[in-house]
């Protein structure tokens, strides 16, 4: 019978040993558990901490900064505490509307309220008894179509603190839009502090550069009047109504005697704005008061020596 040759045997150089390791005592499984793959995911969820084989690692934790001696801002007086708050709140416009940006500008200042019930009604009082809240919004686009204007959006304790309203009237003078109504909803009857309403009038419709772009004659200024009356029966405490306007109205136009004929029956006080510059007297008074007075070439003017000039006789 032939010998077979083996390939180990052949190939192993001569005087070497073949060391073989003892088994395990314990049997190899059947089905061994493959060892998990660490991901770089993995990896890049350690924290500083586990990667660190002296002493563990602790963050480091800013702290925080507290005076030696507090400043007790309650301490002061309710007088000077709402004077402060005045000043915080200095930078904000004076007229509020509703518009896309009141967000921005007023959210951050109005998280002091929310420091501590004490703060809250005392900042609430200096933010709202200090500014004029317009009564319908005037901004184009949907704030201007709006059926929930600024006022029936704050809350009934901020209203009570509102102490002057505004009604501008112009805008959307042939097409008034739906939501300039006086309703429960708009929140008059929670401004009892309010004693002036300012009424702004941009345009007056029965002038002759509207003719032939109304709605109807005498349709707006009609309108107009009727929201007045609205207006002045549903606020519980106004006096006094103050009227404005831009150049082009005159008081001698149907608009504005209208209006004014509304607050006389009425028996408010009438005060003038500063924009316009109205008085008591006329528009013919106004006009002539207003109108320059012209003076000869050569004539002295009032305020100039007689002598200082030369007057050329013929």
């Amino acid at each position: 019978m032939a010998r077979r040759s083996s390939k180990s045997s052949a190939s192993r150089p001569a005087g070497t040993l073949r060391i073989v390791m003892p088994s395990s005592s314990r049997a190899t499984p059947a089905n061994p558990t493959p060892p998990v793959a660490v991901t770089e995911d993995d990896v890049n969820k350690l924290s500083i901490a586990d990667l660190t084989l002296d002493t563990p690692f602790i963050p480091l934790k800013p702290k925080r900064r507290v005076p030696a001696t507090p400043f007790h801002f309650l301490s002061l007086p309710a007088e000077v505490r709402i004077e402060i708050y005045t000043y915080f709140f200095d930078d904000v416009a004076t007229l509020l509307d509703l518009n896309p940006h009141n967000y921005k500008r007023f959210h951050k200042k109005l998280g002091l309220m929310r420091v501590c019930r004490q703060v809250h009604d005392e900042a609430t009082f200096a933010f709202y008894s200090t500014r004029t809240f317009r009564l319908f919004p005037t901004y184009p686009g949907k704030y201007f179509k709006s059926k929930k204007p600024l006022l029936a959006r704050l809350k009934k304790q901020q209203r009570r603190y509102i102490t002057s309203l505004e009604l501008r009237l112009g805008p959307g003078w042939n097409a008034p839009p739906r939501g300039w109504v006086v309703n429960p909803a708009l929140g008059l009857a929670d401004c009892v502090d309010v004693e002036r309403l300012n009424v702004f009038v941009e345009c007056d419709p029965s002038d002759n550069i509207f003719q032939g772009w109304r709605r109807a004659e005498g349709f707006y200024e009609g309108f107009s009047r009727n929201l007045l009356t609205d207006v002045l029966e549903a606020l519980p405490s106004v006096q006094t109504i103050q009227f404005d306007g831009w150049s082009s109205v005159k008081k001698s136009g149907d608009m504005m005697q209208g209006l004014m004929e509304v607050v006389t029956q009425a028996g408010y006080d009438i005060e003038w704005g500063p924009e316009r510059g109205w008085t008591d007297a006329t528009d013919i008074d106004e006009e002539m008061a207003q109108k320059p007075v012209g003076y000869p070439e050569g004539f002295p003017h009032p305020g100039y020596e007689a002598h200082g000039m030369t007057l050329a006789l013929a």
